[in-house]
């Protein structure tokens, strides 16, 4: 009798075994084929704009890129607001503290100076997708990420900035003298 109670509490152990396994690929089937429990917000708070080019594409009077190979790019496009924005986009940067080695900005237009990091380049002729003041967030590759409108809130350009450098580790290591000229 004991051997018979030992081999149905091991095939018991079995199933419940078993259960574990197969119960995780139940929900989330069922969660597909039903639509139930899938999050639908959206984490950005930029909006993406698969129309945009590549950076190498834009019509500008001079080769634009970023500042040191395998950077992410801050472009903006001064208009209007350009001292308010360029002022605030540079803050957004110096706030990524020690991330923003990571990442060049590059100004296109406006008369102001060259902020410290800052490149800027003029459009050689304006394209049709360019609005003034928009901010874009390009790859090191130079596609454009997310794009921004005047009245973004800095805050949440910086933290799609930063949820960007971490989900995008830095492939190598850089030389010391490019991080502490910037």
């Amino acid at each position: 009798m004991t051997s018979i109670r030992t081999v149905s509490q091991a095939r018991l152990k079995l199933v419940a075994l078993m259960a574990i396994f197969a119960l995780p690929m139940l929900v989330a089937w069922g969660m597909v084929f039903w639509g139930v429990g899938i999050p639908e917000e959206r984490t950005a708070h930029g909006e993406l704009s698969p129309d945009i080019p590549m950076l190498a594409e834009w019509p500008l009077s001079e080769q634009a890129g970023p500042l040191v190979e395998g950077d992410w790019v801050l472009a903006f496009d001064c208009g209007e607001r350009c001292e308010v924005l360029t002022d605030q986009w540079w803050r957004v940067h110096r706030a990524l503290g020690r991330e923003a080695p990571r990442v060049s900005r590059l100004r296109i237009g406006g008369p102001a100076d060259a902020l410290p990091g800052e490149r800027i380049v003029q459009w050689s002729n304006a394209p049709q997708w360019r609005k003034a003041d928009t901010l874009w967030i390009l790859d090191p590759a130079g596609h454009p990420v997310l794009t921004y409108t005047p009245e973004a809130d800095p805050s949440e350009v910086l933290d799609d900035l930063n949820q960007l450098l971490r989900m995008n580790p830095e492939v190598g290591s850089r030389d010391v003298q490019d991080v502490a000229q910037r």
